[in-house]
C-alpha cells in the first residue's frame, strides 16, 4: 500500500490462508514445521490466482475486491466440513523444529520476531532494489512508470503475492500458538485493522509498519480492559475497537497525515537544525 499503491481490504484473507495450510497439513500428521514452510507459499500462490484478473482493477474498486475475496474465502472455508466448517480446526499441534517443541509464550514471541526481522530484511531489499524504485514510480503514476519501461502489471502481481506470503507466514505462527482456527478467527475487522496500522505508522516507510502495529494493538488492548469493566456491556470491547479505528483515522488525516514516523523524522531533523 505504502510503496506499491495498492490498498487491499482483504490482507486478512491471506492470514486465513496460511493458518489453515499450516492448521491441515499438521493435522494430517505431517511435520509441523513443514506446515510453516508451506503456509507463505500456499498464500503467495492464491494471491497469484486471483490476482491475474483482480489486479486490472484500481483505486477502490480493488479494495472493494479484495474485501470480497475475503468474505467469500471465509464463507467457502464455513462450509467445508475438511476444514472443520463453522465450528473451526481443532488438534492442531504445538510448532516443534527438530526436538525443540515451542510450548511456552515466551518461545513463540522470539518467533514472531524472527520473523519480523525476515519479512523486514526482504522487505527492505526490495524497496531498495531497481525493481522497489519501479514500485515507487507505479504508485505515483501508473502510466508514467510504463512509459519508463516498468513492466506494471508483473510488477503489481508480484507485489500482491510477496504481501500475501508475510500474511501467510503470520497466520501459520498464528495457527500453531492456539492450537485452533475457525471463520471467527479471520474478521474482516482484522483487514481493517492492518489499514490502520498502515495509516497511523505511516505509509511508505517500513518502520512505519511496525511502529503502528504496536500502537494500534498496545491500545486495542487497553480498551478491551476498559471494555470488560464491571457495569460495562457485553458489546463495549467491540464497540470501542470499531470507534477508535475511525477517530484515530481522522487525527491521522488532520494533525498526522503522513504518519507517526514520517512526522518524527520531521521533528528530529528540525531538532537537530
Amino acid at each position: 500500500m505504502g510503496y506499491a499503491g495498492q490498498v487491499s481490504l482483504g490482507q486478512a484473507a491471506f492470514y486465513a490462508i496460511g493458518g489453515y495450510t499450516a492448521g491441515l497439513l499438521s493435522v494430517h500428521s505431517l511435520p509441523p514445521v513443514l506446515g510453516l514452510l508451506a503456509a507463505p507459499v500456499v498464500s503467495a500462490a492464491f494471491a497469484v490466482v486471483v490476482g491475474v484478473p483482480m489486479l486490472r482493477l484500481r483505486g477502490h474498486h480493488l479494495a472493494f475486491a479484495t474485501l470480497a475475496t475475503q468474505l467469500i474465502l471465509l464463507s467457502l472455508v464455513g462450509q467445508a466440513d475438511w476444514a472443520g466448517g463453522a465450528i473451526g480446526l481443532q488438534g492442531i499441534p504445538r510448532l516443534s523444529v527438530g526436538g525443540y517443541e515451542f510450548a511456552e509464550d515466551i518461545s513463540y514471541a522470539y518467533l514472531v520476531w524472527a520473523a519480523v526481522a525476515l519479512t523486514m530484511l526482504v522487505a527492505r531489499n526490495v524497496v531498495a532494489s531497481r525493481p522497489g524504485r519501479a514500485l515507487r514510480a507505479l504508485a505515483t503514476s501508473e502510466t508514467a512508470a510504463a512509459a519508463s519501461g516498468v513492466p506494471v502489471g508483473r510488477y503489481r502481481l508480484t507485489v500482491f503475492a510477496l504481501s500475501a506470503a508475510f500474511a501467510g507466514l503470520a497466520g501459520g505462527i498464528y495457527a500453531f500458538y492456539l492450537g485452533y482456527i475457525a471463520p471467527g478467527s479471520f474478521p474482516v475487522l482484522l483487514s481493517i485493522e492492518y489499514v490502520v496500522m498502515a495509516v497511523v505508522g505511516g505509509l511508505g516507510t517500513l518502520w512505519g509498519a511496525l511502529v503502528g502495529a504496536t500502537a494500534i494493538v498496545l491500545l486495542v488492548q487497553v480498551l478491551n480492559t476498559v471494555g470488560t469493566q464491571p457495569g460495562m456491556p457485553s458489546y463495549a470491547p467491540s464497540v470501542l475497537s470499531y470507534a477508535v479505528y475511525a477517530v484515530l483515522l481522522v487525527l491521522v488525516v488532520l494533525f498526522l497525515p503522513h504518519g507517526i514516523v514520517p512526522a518524527l523524522r520531521v521533528r528530529m531533523s528540525r531538532v537537530r537544525g
